[in-house]
């Protein structure tokens, strides 16, 4: 994966639940987030895209004054998706989750260990 493309906490990842068409550009893309999944493409968060046979990836998001598209394509195998709601236009996953379907880590078999998470109380 690139030095390019840092994947935060800070930033929401709405993963789209329909295939998509590769050859969508900026301007398409952004018309699916603001018509079809009702979000602000400007806001910050972060929209994936994959095409029906899961061999292609693209990740929309506006930062530092403009558009990026990382896109990614496999020579071998194709990206896990989680299990959709059907009814849902999108998911969000997080940025773990969007590292794995990255690297071709199977959602399923991942276990999460508890731990302790900090409420914002000062000590």
């Amino acid at each position: 994966m690139s030095s390019l493309l840092s994947l935060t906490d800070q930033r929401s990842y709405h993963l789209y639940r329909k295939e998509t068409d590769m050859r969508k550009g900026f301007n398409l893309l952004c018309g699916i987030v603001i018509n079809e999944l009702g979000r602000q493409v400007m806001g910050g968060d972060a929209f994936i895209f994959i095409n029906k046979p899961r061999t292609h990836l693209k990740l929309l998001v506006y930062e530092q004054g403009g558009f990026t598209i990382f896109y990614r394509r496999l020579e071998k195998g194709a990206f896990e998706v989680p299990a959709f709601n059907l009814d849902a236009k999108s998911m969000e996953v997080s940025s773990d989750q969007l590292h794995f379907i990255l690297k071709g880590i199977p959602l399923k078999d991942i276990k999460y260990r508890k731990r302790y998470q900090h409420n914002g109380a000062i000590c």
